[in-house]
């Protein structure tokens, strides 16, 4: 979709990514926007398949390859944690890692030597289910984890290549980004929020590709946000956001 170059801006960050990070990660938790449960689910597998949950892309990307080992004892950590918070989590040791996890980090870790474990979105969609996720998961961070967030900051795939994605993304990246600026509860409570914001039902006809943010922003907590990358896809402004 769109020119050559269209992921190439992004793909390059993708790519540089580790060497942004204090430390390399002993562990991946991914929560991508292409997997949605009753509850939350776990992949637990100890070497996950892939799944390619798209359809009417070239014959190689269905051979793409990422063969990253999952990490069972993690899922049983992260169970623990989300089980606490009182929340509903299954234990999916058949499911694959979708596209949304699959496709950049094939970009960024190529080596696929770091185990990786995908969590699900809770398919009601609630932000602030997916923000008390994100604080359940916290001390993750403090025991090597990585918790990454696959989504995209505007996702309306009706609008790309039009005026209207350039503006209503422009103007709701901009409410983004202020937002995330804030700490804690006041951070958390325009997220709640976000229907309210400018352009928000255009930049999200459906806010699966949000929520992944905001389990993230949920495990940060009062650390402040960076703008890791802004750029154009197919006349739309998106941003990727770093915490800590």
């Amino acid at each position: 979709m769109g020119p050559p170059d269209t992921w190439d801006a992004l793909a390059e960050w993708l790519r540089a990514l580790p060497a942004m990070l204090p430390e390399a990660p002993r562990a991946l938790l991914v929560i991508s926007a292409h997997w949605e449960t009753e509850g939350f689910a776990l992949t637990t597998a100890q070497q996950p398949p892939l799944l390619y949950d798209y359809y009417g892309f070239p014959p190689h990307t269905y051979e793409l390859k990422w063969p990253a080992p999952g990490d069972p004892a993690l899922a049983q950590r992260v169970s623990a944690l989300v089980r606490e918070a009182g929340f509903n989590v299954a234990e999916d040791a058949k499911r694959g890692l979708d596209h949304g996890v699959f496709v950049p980090l094939k970009l960024s870790f190529p080596e696929a030597h770091i185990p990786t474990v995908q969590l699900s979105l809770d398919r009601r969609l609630d932000p602030e289910r997916h923000l008390a996720l994100g604080r359940a998961l916290a001390p993750l961070r403090d025991e090597g984890v990585l918790i990454v967030g696959s989504g995209m900051s505007y996702h309306n795939m009706q609008h790309f290549q039009r005026s209207l994605a350039r503006d209503a993304s422009a103007t709701f990246d901009a409410w983004l980004a202020d937002s995330l600026s804030m700490s804690g509860e006041a951070r958390e409570e325009r997220l709640r929020a976000w229907q309210d914001a400018p352009a928000a039902r255009i930049a999200h006809p459906r806010e699966e590709h949000l929520l992944p943010l905001m389990v993230v922003a949920g495990a940060a907590g009062a650390d402040p946000v960076q703008v890791a990358f802004r750029g154009a896809v197919m006349s739309a402004t998106v941003s990727a956001f770093r915490f800590g």
